[in-house]
């Protein structure tokens, strides 16, 4: 299988086991060889990003070159960490796909409105998970002209 990886690192910002489980097996069967950072509530991704606590060494906590982020997390949700995001003037630009099991519409709305570049459903089939991921690492890293980070 060809995913055309680019070696640069995924976060994935999930509370629920299960769903990370399934997301690292759909990228193995896709394929994808990036890196996926997992954190799993929304005050870790802020962390995350800042760089703070525990994430405070890049070489092994690297800027991401995209986020999957649920939106129902822990302590911070994940309108919250986009809000955050969007805030801070050397990573705001950093593309943020929400991956969730929410299909509402005000859900979606807000989101959007918050910044998101990209609003999935989780799927109940795994192979339409494994044909998302897919389709996510081949528009988000491969042919997607990425921004400049830490310009204003």
């Amino acid at each position: 299988m060809n995913s055309l990886s680019t070696g640069e690192t995924i976060l994935l910002v999930e509370d629920n086991p299960q769903d990370i489980l399934l997301v690292q097996r759909a990228f193995r069967k896709a394929g994808i060889t990036n890196p996926l950072k997992i954190v799993t509530d929304g005050d870790a991704a802020v962390l995350y990003l800042s760089g703070e606590a525990a994430y405070g060494d890049r070489s092994l906590y690297p800027i991401p070159a995209l986020i999957l982020l649920d939106l129902k997390l822990p302590r911070r949700s994940g309108a919250e960490v986009l809000t955050w995001l969007r805030q801070q003037p050397g990573i705001k630009r950093l593309p943020v796909v929400v991956l969730t099991a929410s299909q509402e519409y005000t859900d979606v709305n807000r989101l959007y409105d918050l910044g998101a570049n990209a609003y999935m459903v989780k799927p109940v089939a795994f192979d339409n998970l494994v044909e998302i991921v897919t389709i996510i690492n081949q528009h988000w890293l491969v042919f997607n002209q990425k921004p400049e980070l830490g310009t204003s």
